[in-house]
């Protein structure tokens, strides 16, 4: 409930399915643990990746939890020290799209503290070379997706749901 240790990040899902189990891969059982590009527009659709594997080297050492971060969800039957429901997402230029491998990243649960120690000029710099991914669809459901779906604090709901007037009901004869 209260750790510091250099992040590992993995751009998306097929990055991580790519390297977790990897003998090469830089990590030890102090490492965090960083998913980005799995939130509602990033997934797309928020999917449940927030549960993020313990590499096979460090299980067969005995680690049976790390701390994980993501911008994914997870179900509630899963278990460990996942920080999840990150916003805004990563995909659209939130927190966890400017860290990189080796930052030092301190959780304190008690004192509701997630803190990236990296400095705000290092930030200012990451957040002027960032490009975001173009949108992945031109047309159909999921322009309309994409154009319209709230970040996780707000729901994943679609906007136009939530926005203005009251709706009364139809006439009915």
């Amino acid at each position: 409930m209260q750790h510091t240790g250099r992040a590992l990040v993995f751009k998306d899902y097929n990055d991580l399915a790519a390297r977790i189990d990897d003998d090469k891969l830089a990590v030890d059982q102090d490492s965090v643990l960083v998913l980005q590009n799995a939130g509602p527009l990033g997934g797309p659709g928020m999917p449940e990746w927030g549960m993020l594997p313990i590499p096979r080297r460090l299980l067969q050492q005995g680690v049976r939890d790390m701390v994980r971060i993501s911008d994914a969800r997870m179900s509630g039957t899963a278990y460990g020290a996942c920080v999840l429901h990150v916003s805004p997402e990563s995909f659209v230029g939130g927190p966890l799209a400017f860290v990189q491998d080796g930052d030092l990243i301190e959780l304190d649960v008690q004192a509701r503290k997630l803190e990236l120690h990296v400095s705000d000029d290092e930030l200012d710099q990451r957040r002027a070379k960032w490009i975001p991914d173009p949108s992945r669809y031109k047309r159909g459901f999921g322009a309309l997706y994409a154009a319209h779906v709230t970040q996780a604090d707000q729901g994943c709901d679609f906007d136009l749901l939530q926005a203005g007037a009251d709706t009364p009901e139809p006439e009915i004869h």
